[in-house]
Parts: structure tokens; sequence; C-alpha cells
């Protein structure tokens, strides 16, 4: 788990988009998931420098708690912490933002007034999405799905060349998710993505 992260890490590194404040785009994105990634912490401790955490509770009784935990490692490992969806528990534990489902992705520019220092995404599984969640103040979208997944959610992979034309229409900062690993991450090399996100990629020793 530990090589895949460094892996993924030096294949996103070249892609390391900026902001005028708050946190950098960070190149690499692990999003958790209670059942593909059961030890988000462990993953967490292991991941290079200025990569990004995606924390998915779905509901979780602990998801506070886990979630605080989670904060202590982004700090302590200079990576950046996203709550997925709940913009109250991000601010609970002192996250640095939010990543939105694509139905909420209007919602970007009104939490942005309230936290200009967090660091909104949001999700998009279609260039129109994409280009509707950039426009509504979200500061890079997360498209899927990139290639064959195991998610339930998965959509028909779309591959590299769909792919790269999208992120040339979305107007904006985007990041490929789905079926993401270090020898698929080689495919999307020219594809102008802002950095990569990956699930499974992190759930193996």
């Amino acid at each position: 788990m530990e090589r895949t992260a460094q892996h993924l890490g030096r294949r996103a590194a070249r892609r390391k988009g900026r902001r005028g404040h708050g946190p950098a785009l960070p190149s690499l994105l692990f999003f958790t998931d209670p059942a593909r990634t059961p030890d988000p912490e462990a993953v967490a401790t292991r991941l290079p420098r200025g990569a990004g955490v995606v924390f998915r509770a779905f509901g979780a009784l602990d998801a506070e708690a886990r979630g605080r935990r989670l904060a202590a490692i982004a700090r302590r490992r200079g990576l950046v912490l996203l709550v997925g969806a709940d913009a109250g528990l991000a601010a609970r534990i002192g996250a640095d933002g939010v990543h939105l489902p694509e139905r909420a992705a209007h919602r970007a520019r009104r939490l942005k007034a309230a936290h200009p220092h967090w660091l909104v995404t949001a999700a998009a599984h279609s260039p129109r999405a994409a280009r509707r969640a950039l426009a509504a103040g979200a500061e890079a979208v997360v498209v899927s799905t990139v290639f064959a997944s195991r998610s339930a959610s998965a959509g028909a992979p779309m591959g590299p060349i769909r792919l790269a034309i999208l992120v040339g229409r979305a107007g904006g900062p985007v990041y490929g998710l789905g079926g993401v690993d270090n020898k698929k991450a080689r495919l999307l090399k020219g594809t102008g993505l802002v950095g990569l996100a990956a699930v499974d990629a992190f759930g193996g020793p």
C-alpha cells in the first residue's frame, strides 16, 4: 500500500495545481470507502505530503471520531482533508473543505462564501455535469468513471481519449477517478488532468 501511494503520488505530482489562498489543489486524492478501504487512517499515514483525503462517512455513527483522527493525521503529515457531502462535519473536525456529490454541486459558491479558505470540489459523471459544477463555483471536479471500477455506482468507463476531450471542454481543473492504479495512471499522461483520484489502489497491503 505504501509503495502504491508513493508511485501514484509521483505520477500525479507533475499535475500539481495552485490556488490563490488556502490549500493547493492536491495532485493525488484518496477517496475513503467503508467496504473497500476499511482502515483509512492507515492509508493516510502512507500518503505523500500534499496529497488529499476525501473522507466519505456515509452516515456512519463514528463519523466524527474517525474524521477527527483523519484530521490529526492530515495536520501531522501535511495532507489536505475534505469531507464528502457534509459541510457541518467538515467544520466540526476542522477539515480543509468539502467534496460535493454531483447533485449538490450547485452549493459550491455558497459554501465558499461561508468558508473562504475551504477547498470545494464536486463529482461529475458527464461533460455537462463537469461544466455546471465548475460554473457553480467548484474549484475542481472529480470525473468518473475513467477505467472499469468495483464501485457499485460506477458507470461505463470512458477511457483516456474521451477523458481528455472532457478535460479540454470542462473549463477548469479535473481529476480522474475510477479504476486508477499505478499501471493505469501511465495511460492518463497527456489528458490534462490536474490530478489523480483513487479508492481501491490504496486498499491492499
